[in-house]
Formats: structure tokens, C-alpha cells, sequence
């Protein structure tokens, strides 16, 4: 099966395999950190600080439930509340907790559904990018970092990537998530 490979076996293969088409000339080969490639992008900054203030109210309201929940946590530690205060004490807790776990919830699958669309929509343009800029600059082969044990870095052609993704899609501003 292909996926249980080791990325390193799969690499020299495909180095081997370019190297046999070539004629075993100069193979023209560059590394890309893909990862840093797309944070590094203007649009993924934008929408990383779209996500940032859009989710900040949401992430303040969840500060000030838990500061309820420990001045709660606290008058129930006191010892200093009848029975019957300390219950209902006790049940608003119980509520409060429940309520944060909730929006808590909310709030991650949010962020997370945001980022998610983010990284999709961004993906999909830095491989067309990557292709564009290896094509443009006569490399055979472009080698996700992870993959190297070691590589020149003059290989390197993440920040090349990030210049040519900024020019070809300029900071566009992702649209929030629908809902909350």
C-alpha cells in the first residue's frame, strides 16, 4: 500500500525516477516548508486576524463566565452560607458550568470550522502556486521540508512561494463562519 511508505523511501524514489527520465542530467530540485508557506501569506494573516476578532467576544463573555464560576467556587468554600443558600449556590454552579462547557464547545467548533475553511481554500492555491513558481523557474521536483533530513539552504523556496501567493491572490478577507 502506497500510504504506508516512508516519506523518505517515497521521495528517493521519485528523485530516482526524475533522475532516470532526465537522462540522469541536472536534476533542478527545491524544498518548500508548505506549512510556513501559507502562514506566512497575507491572506492567511488577514484571516487569522478576522478570526481573532470575531471569536474575541465570544472568548470574553467565556472569561467572565468563569470568573462567576470561581466567586461561586469560593462562597461555597467559605462555610459561611445556610444549607438552603449553599444548595441553590450550588445548582447556579452546576448551571453556569454546564453553560460554559456549552459555549466553550461552540466557540472551538466555530474557530475550528473557520480555520479549517481558511486552510482549504488556501491549500488549494498554494499547490497551484508551488506549480506556477517550479514551472516558472525550471525545477524538476519541489520537496515538502518534512521530508528532507537535510537540504542546502539555498534549496529553499518558501519565501519565493509566500511572494508569488501574495501577488497572485493579494489579501482577500475570508467570510465569517454562519451562526453564532
Amino acid at each position: 500500500m502506497f500510504s504506508r511508505l516512508p516519506v523518505r523511501a517515497i521521495v528517493a524514489s521519485v528523485a530516482l525516477f526524475v533522475g532516470a527520465q532526465a537522462g540522469f542530467s541536472q536534476i533542478k530540485i527545491a524544498v518548500v516548508r508548505s506549512q510556513d508557506a501559507m502562514m506566512g501569506t497575507a491572506e492567511v494573516k488577514k484571516a487569522d486576524a478576522q478570526m481573532q476578532a470575531t471569536f474575541k467576544p465570544r472568548q470574553d463573555e467565556l472569561a467572565q463566565l468563569a470568573k462567576e464560576i470561581d466567586a461561586l467556587t469560593a462562597q461555597l468554600q467559605s462555610g459561611k452560607m445556610t444549607d438552603q443558600q449553599a444548595m441553590d449556590a450550588q445548582n447556579l454552579l452546576k448551571r453556569k458550568q454546564t453553560e460554559g462547557q456549552r459555549k466553550q464547545d461552540d466557540l472551538n467548533s466555530d474557530a475550528e470550522a473557520f480555520q479549517q475553511d481558511v486552510v482549504q481554500k488556501s491549500a488549494a492555491k498554494m499547490q497551484a502556486v508551488i506549480k506556477k513558481l517550479a514551472e516558472e523557474k525550471g525545477y524538476d521536483l519541489v520537496v515538502e521540508f518534512n521530508a528532507c533530513p537535510y537540504f542546502k539552504p539555498a534549496l529553499d523556496i518558501t519565501n519565493d512561494v509566500i511572494a508569488a501567493y501574495d501577488k497572485a491572490y493579494p489579501a482577500a478577507t475570508p467570510a465569517p463562519p454562519a451562526g453564532k
